[in-house]
């Protein structure tokens, strides 16, 4: 190899190693298909680093740590906050739930791509670290729609549905701060629409 293939070599070494990650934000009421919604993406894409997040709340049936979430005590959950090691975190309905600022930027600067499935509180609080994160917004074809959605699920309390519904108003209600607004009406469909979105923003870099 003659110098001057050496350079070009190098120079597109580095720049190869030197592209950042970059962070697919999608947030939906709770009922509103979400969770369906990353794992359909994350078949799409096995590239992209699925951020799983940390909670205070105890295992539903068929959650494993470290593959739903990673259960955490409140307390270790309370130091890691007077620590400022969370990159965004909330309580919601008497948890906790927070992403770790390290394993993101770790992963960023490995050139990854990463998923996040938070809500608009957790949105706002990333957007205030890596502005140019790209921001999904799932939302169920009406409120009564979504109340059958969280009722058939029936792990649920009256109390906490209502509770449920009461949360999803006002976040559909800040949709405007998202990127993109996607209607899960039909799931193929909104799948779809997502990965094209997911697509798109990958291929512009």
């Amino acid at each position: 190899m003659n110098t001057t293939s050496t350079v070009r070599f190098c120079e597109k070494q580095n720049s190869l190693n030197s592209k950042k990650g970059r962070l697919f934000i999608i947030s939906a009421p709770s009922g509103a298909g979400k969770t369906t919604l990353c794992k359909l993406v994350l078949s799409h894409f096995p590239d992209i680093i699925f951020s799983i997040s940390y909670t205070t709340r105890s295992p539903r049936s068929k959650e494993a740590n470290g593959a739903d979430y990673y259960f955490i005590s409140q307390d270790d959950f309370k130091d890691k906050i007077k620590e400022g090691k969370w990159l965004e975190w909330a309580k919601v309905y008497g948890n906790y739930y927070g992403t770790l600022a390290e394993f993101v930027k770790k992963n960023l600067a490995l050139g990854k791509d990463m998923l996040f499935d938070v809500d608009v509180q957790g949105t706002i609080q990333i957007l205030d670290q890596y502005p140019d994160s790209v921001t999904i917004f799932i939302m169920p074809p009406s409120l009564a729609a979504l109340e059958l959605r969280l009722k058939s699920r029936g792990s649920d309390s009256k109390k906490v549905i209502a509770g449920r519904l009461v949360n999803a108003k006002k976040e559909m209600e800040q949709k405007d701060l998202y990127q993109h607004v996607i209607i899960n009406d039909r799931l193929p469909e909104a799948a779809q629409k997502l990965i094209s979105i997911i697509k798109q923003h990958r291929s512009q870099r």
